[in-house]
């Protein structure tokens, strides 16, 4: 998995119930873009996440057009 700063992260709920977690990087600690990634989530919260399967990166040229960066 690779990232840059700004990208978003959708991390999906393990349990039934549980609600997805939506965050934008805000630092890539690992070499080429690859984990940990330090992750700002919507509450303010920042946390250091080695992301599993059961999250997405929606890059950040996906949500501002073609050609964004």
């Amino acid at each position: 998995m690779h990232a840059a700063i700004g990208d978003m992260v959708h991390i999906h709920g393990r349990t039934v119930g549980a609600q997805e977690r939506i965050g934008r990087i805000a630092e890539v600690r690992g070499p080429d873009g690859s984990p940990p990634y330090l992750v700002r989530f919507e509450d303010g919260h920042e946390r250091l996440i080695f992301p599993g399967p059961d999250c997405i990166v929606e890059h950040l040229a996906t949500h501002h057009g073609p050609g964004a960066r």
